[in-house]
């Protein structure tokens, strides 16, 4: 496995699924972790004192991604602690399912506003000490939607797709300072999110997806340790897909 020794990282979203898996993957790889939650403090709690008792370096900070100084607060606590973090995950993110002409204001701007707006918030926070320190590794967390949409899903497929754009116009602007910026676009994985879609059409799913599974969040969690790592030095700008080949059919 690769190994972060030596290395910090900030992951959004971090307390369940998705999250709570690449913080625990990269505190086994040897990383101190800080990871931010919006309210579930049991689940922040237990994962903390899951990694504690296996002597790994993790902290929990409650805030809300939608917002800008709780963002910069949260890095400038990192920052001090710790003295540098190497790596951002963005991973928070929230749906609010249902199709435009139903779509209330407040469901379009919760989705925009914490899928979207916190990866501004948080990449915008961690810049300047990234690119004093000339080195960095960003990874934010799309979706097959953003590029592929599903009914329903306008205001959340929207989110995803400015974060590709957005990682793609960062991964620019940081590039000759050491500082990569990459997305993972996951397909299907098994998580809470899902609940309601698997409910409904878990077979329907598994038929359309070329290895027949759904994915786990370790499956992300490895992508998202990959991208991290020195093997992806050269890598920078790009969304990788991990969907058990959904995508390569189309839904």
């Amino acid at each position: 496995m690769t190994k972060f020794e030596g290395r910090t990282a900030l992951v959004t979203g971090g307390s369940r699924g998705i999250g709570r898996a690449i913080v625990k993957a990269l505190a086994q790889a040897g990383a101190k972790v800080a990871f931010v939650y919006q309210s579930n403090a049991q689940a922040a709690d237990e994962l903390v004192a899951e990694l504690t008792a296996q002597n790994l370096v993790v902290k929990a900070y409650q805030a809300d991604v939608r917002n800008k100084e709780a963002a910069d607060q949260v890095v400038q606590q990192v920052v001090e602690a710790w003295g540098k973090i190497d790596i951002l995950v963005n991973n928070a993110g929230i749906v609010r399912d249902t199709l435009l002409a139903m779509m209330s204001p407040e469901q379009w701007h919760d989705v925009i506003d914490t899928n979207l707006t916190s990866v501004f918030n948080f990449c915008q926070a961690v810049t300047r000490p990234m690119m004093s320190a000339r080195y960095g590794r960003i990874i934010n967390m799309s979706s097959v939607a953003a590029e592929f949409g599903n009914k329903g899903q306008a205001n959340y497929a929207a989110s995803k797709g400015g974060i590709e754009g957005f990682t793609r116009c960062l991964a620019k602007e940081l590039a000759s300072r050491g500082v990569t910026v990459n997305a993972v676009a996951p397909g299907f994985i098994e998580t809470d999110m899902t609940v309601a879609v698997r409910n409904a059409a878990e077979a329907e799913i598994k038929k359309a997806i070329p290895a027949k599974r759904l994915g786990q969040p370790d499956d992300i969690a490895n992508a998202v340790l990959f991208l991290a790592s020195e093997a992806a030095s050269y890598i920078t700008g790009q969304s990788l897909k991990v969907d058990g080949g959904l995508t390569l059919g189309g839904f």
